[in-house]
């Protein structure tokens, strides 16, 4: 490959990891930009070292944004740290999982789970916009283990919308707004994230340069989109939401049909 074509793949992989960083912060799915990018510009590496860079790189900008919220937004842990510590032993399972159930089987059930998740929104429209928690006590902590449980089974079996799923679910079973429940989210998915890097980087699935380098612009986008999340409130967390999720949607019913 001619170095200037070399270095406009790498300026374009930095550029994805930015704008996949901001858009994680505000509402998940950066990996919807992170990914697609990784394979374009490496269309003969193995998926494993793909994935495993994306992880990489995607977990520093969500501790990266997960940190942020913290210091400006008064954190549920007594829900999110259950979730967190459930979320990173099941997606163990999750990836697990893989190797006896095609992901081709779900494709068309988590395809209604998003449309049911963008509908409800749209008719909902006190959904998340105000901070009310439900629950409180051992139903909090069971409550919030079971989520954490069947999110970190997910993303560790399929991945594609895990922070849409997580923010959706905090605002319906614990009573979240928008903001809290998107400052929650980054939590558990950093747990998730770090599971999978558990696998990654000892099996050495990772290039590890290029990681680094993305790792700092997907920082750079977190903070830039955790501004935003900040300034501008639920309102505009839950208009990125919906756009994201029926990003989501269009994705999964192009991928199911082709499956067909």
């Amino acid at each position: 490959m001619m170095p200037e074509l070399l270095d406009a793949g790498l300026l374009a992989l930095v550029l994805a990891a930015f704008i996949a960083g901001l858009v994680d912060a505000v509402v998940g799915g950066g990996g919807l930009i992170q990914i697609p990018a990784l394979f374009t510009a490496y269309p003969q590496a193995a998926p494993a070292t793909l994935f495993g860079t994306n992880k990489f790189a995607s977990v520093f900008g969500t501790a990266n944004a997960a940190l942020r919220y913290a210091r400006r937004v008064r954190m549920p842990w007594r829900t999110i740290l259950p979730a967190a510590v459930s979320a990173f032993a099941l997606s163990y399972a999750g990836a697990a999982a893989v190797a006896w159930l095609p992901k081709d089987a779900v494709r068309p059930l988590i395809l209604v789970l998003l449309i049911f998740s963008a509908v409800y929104t749209l008719l909902k429209k006190d959904f998340g916009q105000a901070h009310q928690p439900a629950h409180s006590g051992h139903k909090e902590w069971i409550y919030a283990v079971l989520l954490g449980g069947a999110i970190g089974f997910y993303d560790g079996f399929f991945g594609p919308g895990t922070g849409s799923f997580l923010i959706f679910l905090f605002i319906r079973f614990f009573g979240f707004d928008f903001l809290h429940a998107s400052a929650g989210s980054k939590v558990v998915n950093v747990a998730t994230n770090l599971a999978a890097m558990a696998f990654f980087l000892p099996a050495g699935h990772i290039l590890l340069p290029l990681a680094v380098g993305m790792a700092l612009a997907n920082m750079a986008g977190s903070a830039t989109g955790t501004w935003l999340a900040l300034r501008y409130g639920s309102r505009f967390i839950r208009m990125v939401f919906l756009w994201l999720v029926g990003l989501l949607i269009v994705k999964f019913a192009l991928d199911t049909f082709r499956s067909f």
